[in-house]
């Protein structure tokens, strides 16, 4: 009997390799060519197409059409998350047990997750705002408490836009790192817009890593209520 979604189709279209590793290539957010997927898979560019093809019909990616290239992207932040905890379980099943994650130490400490922060830092600000009762979870699910808000105000984030877009203000998401629950959903990719629209954080070109400058790590205790 069937009981739900057939998962298998989409289990079927990240199970193969080349397209697993143009899925986490993508995870940083940044939209990329056919040619630049097909290198990060190490795969033919005919070969990539094929893939992305198939990605495409089955709504994981999206594209655009600009100039003579084709950009490639998830579809989703609920794409970027499955991705995330999939990695996580890949670590946890088939993984050494001991040390989870990736082994480039930036990574494990902040690096980008989709449209937010992901790593150790970002499961540490999570564990903060709900010790501070910024954030709380409830029944139906994880919302922002009035002192939340104000505290966000006074950071500098527009809440009116975040409490306004249809998606879900505050919503964890499980960190393929530290096996804990970092913040996703409008505030999540809020604070992370803000660091980087004031240089307080760079990504690297290219990859997911997220570094820090002194005043990033000056806003980001702010954040933590470590100041």
């Amino acid at each position: 009997m069937n009981v739900g979604p057939n998962i298998s189709i989409i289990a079927g279209l990240v199970g193969d390799p080349a397209r697993a590793r143009m899925l986490g290539a993508l995870m940083a957010g940044k939209a990329l060519t056919a040619s630049e997927l097909a290198a990060i898979a190490g795969v033919a560019l005919p070969t990539a197409s094929a893939h992305l093809a198939k990605l495409t019909d089955g709504g994981l990616l999206t594209s655009v059409k600009q100039g003579r290239h084709r950009y490639f992207t998830l579809s989703g932040a609920d794409v970027a998350d499955v991705l995330e905890s999939l990695m996580s379980l890949a670590e946890r099943t088939l993984g050494e047990p001991v040390k989870t994650g990736p082994r480039d130490p930036r990574l494990r400490a902040a690096r980008i997750c989709y449209d937010h922060l992901a790593g150790d830092m970002a499961v540490a600000l999570f564990d903060s705002f709900q010790k501070r009762a910024l954030i709380e979870e409830s029944r139906a699910a994880m919302r922002l408490t009035e002192s939340g808000e104000a505290f966000f105000r006074d950071f500098g984030l527009d809440m009116d836009a975040v409490m306004a877009a249809r998606r879900p203000a505050c919503r964890p998401c499980l960190d393929w790192s530290a096996r804990r629950s970092h913040l996703a959903g409008g505030l999540g990719k809020a604070i992370l817009d803000r660091f980087l629209s004031k240089t307080w954080a760079t990504r690297d070109h290219g990859g997911r890593a997220v570094s820090f400058t002194p005043e990033g790590l000056r806003q980001y205790r702010l954040l933590t209520g470590s100041v």
